[in-house]
């Protein structure tokens, strides 16, 4: 690869480990701390479809934007069985005051650890400050059947709603 493909490699990661989950898969297992305190588990979900979308910061605009997208929608996702829920690296207590300050209606998982964005591969080293903004639709048999790189924050609510 040479010592200028190394390092790109590094600093930007390789184009295969930036891709997403692929359509078909099974969605990796979890069980981890909401905003609210209560361990939310993947086999929770079991038997229905949920959205999982990760977001970069607690409390930042474009996550904010992305967040009340959701909450604004939730009445329609629910009526077409659809259950939402979000992820980020903060913390319970960071992840709490933004949830209440923006009335969101749905469980913010806590990924203090980066577990569940390495195997969602939203981050790329558990080093990662961040996650990546991505989105996933998990079917009823537990499989990946969208996954998506979020573009527009504000807009993936009611676009992803088209989708169902």
């Amino acid at each position: 690869m040479g010592f200028l493909g190394t390092f790109l490699g590094r600093l930007f990661g390789s184009p295969a480990s930036r891709e997403l989950l692929p359509l078909g898969s099974r969605a990796p297992d979890f069980a981890l701390l909401d905003h609210r305190g209560q361990t939310v588990r993947l086999e929770d979900y079991s038997g229905g479809r949920f959205v999982l979308w990760f977001f970069p910061k607690a409390s930042t605009p474009g996550c904010t934007r992305q967040g009340c997208g959701y909450r604004d929608r939730i009445r329609e996702y629910e009526e077409k069985g659809v259950r939402v829920l979000a992820a980020s690296f903060d913390s319970v207590e960071a992840n709490r005051r933004f949830a209440e300050e923006q009335r969101f209606p749905f469980p913010i998982l806590c990924d203090v650890d980066r577990r569940l964005g390495l195997s969602y591969r939203a981050a790329l080293r558990a080093s990662d400050a961040y996650p990546r903004r991505i989105t996933y639709v998990i079917g009823p048999e537990g499989l990946i059947e969208q996954a998506l790189e979020t573009k527009d924050p504000g807009a993936q609510a009611g676009a992803l709603l088209e989708t169902f």
